[in-house]
């Protein structure tokens, strides 16, 4: 990156810096379009906070028939009115590497920043922590948080007792209903685990989770599903 040579007084270098002031001016003008492109995406997704738009809301509603609702921290999902704004296409199934508990405790927790809407424990008791109106932070990347229904399954994924008879019978109810609602396939493209997200580091629902098992009983619960 040496000086600039060119014609005596500095023609080539004045060219240039014309041409560096005019391609900084292209590059700002692009990047004030990109911005105002991704403004115009999120307010497309803001119309429903007009007063009188936005769906009503009962405290302590759920959206799964015999859930108890606890509600997690606001810290760990985001506020939103799917699927109008968001279009739903996924469930993830996870598993908390821990107790069932401990899993309601931490989602409640606002400095752990994670939370998904759903944990099913072992003795196939569900319990709701966000409305699958909002957008969970459970799946680690934004697109699939925005559009997924995210459930927790009480275990380890290298136990493969974990997996109890009601627990699948509970998660595929739970999973055969979100599909039902939002018309999406019960198959392996829209029904998948968290490892099989783009980007994570996790490893759930590992490999003892029974895939074939799961689907079938959810396609056995959705009777309407081809």
């Amino acid at each position: 990156m040496g000086e600039t040579k060119g014609a005596p007084g500095g023609g080539r270098a004045d060219g240039d810096r014309r041409l560096g002031r005019r391609a900084l001016l292209v590059g700002g003008t692009a990047a004030a379009v990109g911005s105002l492109a991704l403004a115009r995406d999120e307010l497309a997704h803001l119309w429903w906070r007009l007063p009188g738009v936005e769906k009503p809301r009962e405290a302590g509603a759920v959206d799964f028939a015999g859930a108890r609702w606890v509600a997690a921290s606001p810290a760990n999902w985001r506020r939103a009115d799917r699927p109008d704004d968001y279009g739903i296409d996924r469930v993830v199934v996870h598993v908390t590497q821990g107790s069932f508990r401990d899993a309601v405790k931490v989602f409640q927790d606002p400095g752990h920043g994670a939370a998904a809407h759903y944990v099913v424990r072992g003795d196939g008791h569900v319990t709701q922590m966000i409305r699958e109106l909002d957008v969970a932070f459970h799946a680690g990347d934004r697109d699939y948080n925005e559009r997924s229904v995210g459930i927790e399954h009480e275990g380890f994924v290298d136990r493969a007792a974990s997996f109890t008879d009601a627990m699948y019978a509970a998660s595929a109810r739970l999973a055969a209903g979100i599909c039902e609602r939002y018309g999406i396939p019960v198959d392996r493209e829209h029904l998948v685990g968290h490892v099989e997200v783009p980007g994570t580091d996790h490893t759930d629902p590992g490999p003892h989770w029974d895939w074939d098992r799961y689907l079938r009983l959810v396609r056995r619960a959705r009777p309407t599903t081809p």
